[in-house]
C-alpha cells in the first residue's frame, strides 16, 4: 500500500514537533533544577555564524508548517519571530502543531505532482510536491530539529536518541 502525501508531510512533522516540545521541557527542567536562567539556553548556538537555539525552534516551526501549506495549496500562518523564552517557544510549537494537524488528508493527498514554487534570494525554484518535501522541506526541517538537539546536549542537557525519535 503506498504512503499517501498526507502520512509523509503533516504527521510526520507533527511527531517531531511533539518530540520537540518535549525536549523543550527537558531543556526548561534542567534549567530550573541547575538555576540557569533559560536565556544562556534560548540564545545559546554551536557556532558564531549559526542561528541561536531559539531561531533553530522558529525555523522548524516555519518549515512544518510551510511544508504543509504548499502542499495544501493553503496560505500558511504567519509568526512574528519574537520568541525567546522556553514558554514563548512552547506556544510557537504548539501554533504550529495547531495548524499542521488542522489540515485534512484531502488537501494534502495528490500533492506529490503539484508544483511548488519558493522565492529565494536567487529567485524563484519550482519543484514538484514529492521533491519538494524531500529533496527541500526534510532535509531542512530535520537539519534545524538536529541543531537544536545538538546546543542543548552541547550545554549539558541530559538527552538521548529516543528523545529526538520519539515514542510510536
Amino acid at each position: 500500500m503506498p504512503i499517501s502525501m498526507s502520512q509523509a508531510s503533516a504527521t510526520r512533522f507533527a511527531q517531531m514537533l511533539n518530540n520537540l516540545s518535549a525536549i523543550l521541557a527537558k531543556a526548561q527542567a534542567h534549567c530550573e533544577a541547575r538555576k540557569i536562567d533559560p536565556l544562556v539556553l534560548t540564545s545559546a548556538r554551536l557556532y558564531p555564524d549559526m542561528f541561536a537555539f531559539a531561531r533553530q525552534i522558529q525555523v522548524c516551526c516555519d518549515t512544518a508548517k510551510g511544508a504543509v501549506a504548499r502542499l495544501a495549496g493553503v496560505e500558511a500562518p504567519k509568526h512574528e519571530d519574537t520568541e525567546k523564552t522556553f514558554e514563548e517557544l512552547q506556544a510557537r510549537i504548539a501554533k504550529t502543531l495547531d495548524f499542521v494537524e488542522s489540515m485534512k488528508p484531502a488537501q494534502i493527498d495528490g500533492s506529490e505532482g503539484r508544483e511548488v514554487v519558493l522565492k529565494q534570494r536567487a529567485g524563484e525554484l519550482r519543484l514538484k510536491g514529492l521533491d519538494y518535501l524531500f529533496s527541500h522541506a526534510y532535509p531542512n526541517f530535520y537539519f534545524h530539529v538536529t541543531t537544536a538537539y545538538n546546543i542543548l546536549r552541547h550545554n549539558g542537557v541530559e538527552l538521548g536518541k529516543k528523545d529526538f525519535v520519539g515514542s510510536f
